[in-house]
């Protein structure tokens, strides 16, 4: 009996040292179901394919052709300008609220709070067509001072074109989500090292831009990222202010044509290829800002036993 258990025992203990009990006892893998599943994605992907091939009234000849014009060329140039000067406005606008929420004085804190509860809660559309019909409001615009003489006025028509409007729509609302994404990278960085750099006087901006930001930016890269990309798909909402960006560009050529769904696509497939640049640029720059912070640990299926266990399963077998 004490011959059998030991021998069981032996058994149960492979010779790399791996307990066999516990290899039977692990969950038994579905390759039919995954391949299964892999063989549906496939024929699915198939049958798009072969409609987009063969179904005449994609007119890709049509989609080329306009894809490489030099109309909605210059609307996409108009976008990526447009992308960009909304974000540097919403990456300034938005540090400024950030520090304001951080500042210890509590008229500032809760200015910089309302600004962003205004900008962050009214769409986006909506702030383009007030910033559009702003002449509705302020036909002239006038700087002086209050109740006395004028400096200066202009024209509020001349002065807010739907190029600055579509700034101030985008970069203003881009300012508010800014805000909060910088306050969380800010918060993420430990408090005992600002109150270090204090101690070695160390003056505030200083400790901000040479301790807090270096570090904080591993919070605020991503999501920024996500920001700018979603700015360039966003910027396609300024159409309503009849600026000549890449949408709007297509609406122009499809009024004319009437080649809608093949202007559409052409001007898809720019969005696509510059999302495309900016997504991996995007992972260079996180790649950049993660460099000291470590692989993450492999872990593995099932855990190695030491070869410890040899000596006790060969010392069950020559017990009596």
């Amino acid at each position: 009996m004490t011959d059998t258990a030991s021998a069981l025992g032996a058994e149960s203990v492979s010779d790399d040292g791996i307990d066999r009990a516990l290899l039977r006892g692990r969950p038994r893998q579905h390759h039919g179901l995954l391949w299964l599943t892999a063989g549906i994605v496939l024929f699915a992907t198939f049958l798009i394919g072969y409609s987009l091939v063969t179904n005449p009234r994609f007119e890709w000849g049509v989609v080329f052709g306009w894809f490489s014009s030099e109309r909605l060329f210059t609307g996409l140039l108009r976008t990526l300008s447009l992308t960009a000067i909304s974000m540097v406005v919403g990456i300034v606008v938005g540090v400024l609220l950030a520090l304001g929420r951080l500042a210890p004085n509590f008229i500032i804190a809760a200015v910089a709070a309302f600004l962003v509860w205004i900008f962050r809660g009214v769409p986006v559309f909506v702030q383009l067509l007030f910033w559009g019909f702003i002449a509705a409001i302020y036909p002239r615009i006038a700087v002086g001072i209050p109740f006395g003489p004028e400096f200066f006025s202009v024209d509020a028509n001349v002065l807010i074109t739907p190029f600055l409007a579509a700034i101030l729509g985008l970069g203003l609302n881009e300012g508010a989500y800014m805000s909060e994404i910088v306050r969380a990278g800010l918060l993420s960085v430990n408090r005992g090292q600002t109150e270090a750099a204090k101690a070695l006087g160390m003056r505030r901006f200083t400790i901000l831009w040479r301790i807090v930001l270096p570090q904080a930016m591993k919070i605020i890269i991503p999501p920024t990222g996500n920001q700018t990309i979603s700015m360039l798909k966003t910027t396609s909402l300024v159409s309503v202010l009849a600026f000549p960006e890449l949408l709007y560009s297509a609406q122009l050529v499809y009024s004319a044509n009437f080649k809608t769904i093949p202007l559409l696509i052409a001007a898809s497939l720019w969005y696509l290829l510059v999302t495309s640049v900016l997504s991996l640029g995007q992972f260079y720059i996180e790649r950049h800002y993660n460099r000291g912070s470590g692989k993450p640990l492999k872990v593995r299926s099932f855990p190695r036993f030491s070869t410890s266990l040899r000596p006790r399963a060969a010392k069950r077998e020559v017990q009596p």
